[in-house]
C-alpha cells in the first residue's frame, strides 16, 4: 500500500524489476506504462520549477489548483445523488456503508466513518472504514497490501457482508487492486457497490454499479493524490455520508438532532440545537433532555409536541426515527 510519506501509487517495485505484491507478475515496466495513462500522475512541465519560486507564490498556486475541485465534483452530483439514495434505501432496511480503500484513500475512508456516530449517533457498526494492511496502515505503510484483491474479499467476509449492505470502494487511481476486489467481492454478494475514483475510464468504476470518477487532473506534485484527488474524495465522501444521514432522519432542517453529547462541547451545542429548534428557554430545555435521558431529538420533541420523554421515545420509534414524522404524528392526535 502506500506510504504515509506521500508515496500516492497503487504498488510497490523492488529492485528486481517486479511490483513486489505477493502473487504479482506485472512487471515494473507494465507498471509504469499503465500509470502513465492516468491523468492523476500527469507531469506538468510549467511546474518544473516551482521549487525555485516564493513560498507565497508557491501558495497562490497551490490554492488555485485547489478551487478547481469542487468543479470537478459538480460535474458528478446526478450520479452522486443517485448512489446516495441507493446507500440511503439500503440503510433503511439496516443495512451499513462501508468504505474500502488503501493509503490515503483508505485513510479518508476511516476518517468519515469514525466522524458518524459524534455526528450522527450512529453504532460503530453501522458505517466503517476498511484500510488495506488494517487499523496500523493508518499511521504506517503495509507494504504489499493494496495490491491484494484476495485481503479486500477476507476483509469483507469478517463482516459478514450482506446484501442490504453498500461498499464503496475508495481509489484516486481508479486502479488499486484493494478497492477493485472490495468492489468485486461485494456485488457478487448482492451488496450495493459505488467506486469512487479520480480517473476516467477506470476499472473501479467499471466493477461498480455506481461508478464516481471525479477527474481532478495532474497533481501540482507528480502523483500526489493526496492534494486534488483527496480532497475531491473528501467532498464526495462527505456528499455519501451526510446526505445519507439526512436522508435517514438523522437531522431536522440542518440541525444535528442525532449528534451524542459525549464531552462538554456537545453537551453545550446539544443544547444549542434544541433551543434553536424550539426557541424554549434554558429551563425548559434542561427539564426536556433530562427526561429524555439527553437525547436531542426526543427533547425537541417532547418540547413541540407537549409530550413527556417516553411518548417522545415511542413516536420516533414508530416513525424510524424522523423527527417531523413523529411531529405530525403528534399533531394529527
Amino acid at each position: 500500500m502506500t506510504s504515509t510519506t506521500d508515496a500516492n501509487t497503487d504498488s510497490t517495485t523492488d529492485s528486481t524489476g517486479s511490483t513486489g505484491a505477493p502473487g504479482s507478475s506485472q512487471t515494473y515496466g507494465e507498471l509504469r506504462a499503465q500509470l502513465a495513462t492516468l491523468t492523476t500522475e500527469a507531469f506538468r512541465p510549467e511546474l518544473a520549477e516551482i521549487d525555485r519560486l516564493a513560498t507565497q507564490e508557491i501558495a497562490r498556486i497551490m490554492n488555485g489548483e485547489d478551487t478547481t475541485v469542487p468543479a470537478a465534483v459538480a460535474e458528478r452530483l446526478p450520479q452522486i445523488a443517485a448512489a446516495i439514495d441507493a446507500t440511503a434505501e439500503r440503510m433503511a432496511r439496516g443495512g451499513r456503508l462501508i468504505y474500502a480503500g488503501a493509503g490515503t484513500a483508505g485513510r479518508l475512508g476511516v476518517l468519515d466513518a469514525s466522524e458518524c456516530p459524534p455526528t450522527f449517533n450512529t453504532d460503530p457498526s453501522e458505517v466503517i472504514g476498511l484500510i488495506a494492511g488494517g487499523p496500523s496502515a493508518m499511521v504506517t505503510a503495509v507494504e504489499g497490501a493494496e495490491d491484494s484483491k484476495e485481503l479486500a474479499a477476507a476483509d469483507l467476509d469478517a463482516l459478514k457482508l450482506g446484501a442490504d449492505d453498500t461498499v464503496v470502494g475508495i481509489s484516486a487511481s481508479g486502479r488499486t487492486p484493494y478497492a477493485i476486489g472490495a468492489v468485486e467481492h461485494a456485488r457478487a454478494q448482492g451488496a450495493l457497490t459505488i467506486g469512487l475514483s479520480c480517473n476516467g475510464d477506470s476499472a473501479l468504476a467499471a466493477a461498480a454499479e455506481h461508478g464516481l470518477e471525479i477527474v481532478t487532473g495532474p497533481e501540482l506534485l507528480t502523483g500526489s493524490t493526496r492534494l486534488k484527488a483527496g480532497t475531491a474524495q473528501k467532498l464526495v465522501l462527505n456528499m455519501i455520508s451526510t446526505i445519507t444521514m439526512v436522508r435517514l432522519g438523522k437531522t431536522y432542517g440542518n440541525l444535528m438532532v442525532d449528534v451524542r453529547a459525549s464531552n462538554e462541547k456537545l453537551r453545550a451545542r446539544s443544547r444549542h440545537i434544541v433551543s434553536l429548534a424550539t426557541g424554549a428557554s434554558d429551563a425548559e430545555i434542561e427539564a426536556a433532555l433530562a427526561a429524555t435521558d439527553g437525547e436531542v431529538k426526543n427533547a425537541i420533541l417532547a418540547i413541540l409536541g407537549g409530550v413527556d420523554g417516553a411518548t417522545a421515545t415511542r413516536l420516533l420509534t414508530e416513525s424510524d426515527g424522523h423527527l417531523r414524522s413523529a411531529l405530525a404524528a403528534v399533531r394529527t392526535t
